[in-house]
């Protein structure tokens, strides 16, 4: 029978594994985070190349299942169409990602406003609203500049993402280490 807490045994399953991606993810957030417009570019082609695999299976499946007329079609065409644009022009592909995270950010924005008028006058209240507001500057700043600032605010804000998804994997490596170590 287990005698830990959940807490302590969820961090005792954290262990080398997480310390080796944890150090990938710092790495390759440090090359977005330096090198931007080469992670914006590596996200296009990357994605890129999903649409692309995504269309060609889409198409095998309307073959094979005999889709017939311009809707059956139409799915795998498209995918294929935008999956090969972006690997013929990856800036584009980086100019289209860029202007659906500023999408996404004024929707975060407006929920996390939505959120804090909702619970006001509860405690927390102001830390959604200032979400909101960092969440609207960040969609301005995509905006303002686009689609010239996509090409190093995309690998920025991926690069980002990643150095901080590996600091927790390592923080939580070494616990799970500390963890383990203890009687």
């Amino acid at each position: 029978m287990n005698d830990l807490d959940p807490a302590e045994d969820l961090t005792r399953r954290f262990g080398t594994a997480s310390l080796i991606a944890g150090v990938l993810l710092l790495i390759l957030g440090a090359v977005g985070f330096f090198l931007p417009h080469l992670m914006s570019l590596g996200t296009a082609i990357f994605v890129a190349w999903l649409l692309l695999f995504g269309g060609f299976v889409w198409a095998y499946h309307a073959y094979r299942y005999g889709a017939d007329g311009f809707l059956g079609w139409l799915k795998p065409v498209l995918l294929i169409l935008t999956g090969g644009i972006m690997i013929y022009s990856p800036q584009a592909g980086v100019a289209a990602i860029g202007l659906f995270l500023a999408l996404y950010l004024m929707l975060d924005a407006f929920g996390s406003f939505a959120l804090a008028h909702a619970i006001h006058p509860a405690r927390g209240w102001g830390w959604m609203a200032f979400n909101g507001v960092v969440s609207l500057l960040l969609a301005l700043l995509f905006l303002v500049g686009w689609p010239v600032t996509s090409l190093w605010l995309v690998g920025l804000y991926i690069g980002i993402s990643l150095f901080f998804d590996g600091t927790v994997l390592v923080a939580l490596g070494l616990a799970a280490r500390n963890a383990a170590r203890r009687p």
